[in-house]
């Protein structure tokens, strides 16, 4: 199966071959089981200022970055952007309630995964819309000699974000590999449509409260339960 849908892929975008070797995994609903504290603290934060806010729609812009989230609730309830100075306000605001919440565990089997592709000579880099300073500061904590700085790509690097392609075209970049030398590992509709968007073959986790059907219908090439079905699967994908 997996190997008719590669085979599909390469097809479809005239790629030459498919050759592994980088592999770009997101942040939050990936390595940690953070989207629910994020959620909470979307709408517990965006409510203080009297924006209107669901769990459901901090899933849907997962991976975009904060800037992002906040206009585009300003958009569609005041009908502008947020100003400079609301939107640093809500995400501080937002920022503070997430650090005040309880720790936040690493996804079960994301360390395996790591270790198994890391084992096997593959370039591993973070793609993520987060800007969120204890996670990124626990990296190395949670992932010992996994991640170095020069290979991530945070809320920080990019001007646009996703669902934009900019983040993953330069995490293609930065490990010098085409996009038919890449996979990437979202649980995001907007990550997945980045990924998508920079032509690169995306599998998808499903580890939050959407449904199946709106992670593939953003382009996912493949979907998993969750991190344990990915790494148990893994070897049958690119052995």
């Amino acid at each position: 199966m997996y190997l008719q849908e590669m085979t599909a892929f390469l097809k479809q975008k005239s790629y030459p071959k498919f050759e592994l070797k980088a592999v770009f995994f997101d942040m939050d609903g990936v390595l940690y089981d953070s989207m629910p504290a994020h959620a909470e603290a979307w709408v517990k934060a965006l409510e203080s200022f009297g924006m209107p806010f669901t769990a459901h729609e901090a899933y849907m812009n997962e991976g975009r970055t904060g800037n992002g989230t906040i206009d585009g609730v300003f958009q569609a309830q005041l009908g502008r952007i947020a100003t400079e100075e609301e939107k640093q306000s809500i995400y501080n605001a937002k920022s503070q309630l997430f650090e005040q919440m309880e720790v936040v565990r690493v996804m079960p089997y994301a360390l395996e995964l790591l270790k198994k592709i890391k084992s096997k000579g593959i370039h591993i880099l973070l793609v993520t819309g987060s800007g969120q300073p204890s996670l990124l500061e626990k990296l190395e904590v949670s992932f010992p000699e996994i991640f170095e700085r020069e290979r991530m790509v945070t809320a920080f690097d990019v001007e646009v974000g996703k669902p934009h392609p900019e983040p993953y075209l330069m995490a293609l970049q930065k490990a010098n590999v085409a996009p038919w030398e890449a996979v990437v590992v979202e649980n995001a509709p907007l990550g997945i449509a980045s990924a998508v968007a920079a032509g690169i073959y995306t599998l998808a986790v499903n580890t939050g409260i959407l449904e199946d059907d709106i992670l593939l219908s953003e382009g996912a090439n493949a979907i998993f339960s969750g991190m344990e079905e990915l790494y148990q699967q893994w070897d049958h994908l690119f052995s």
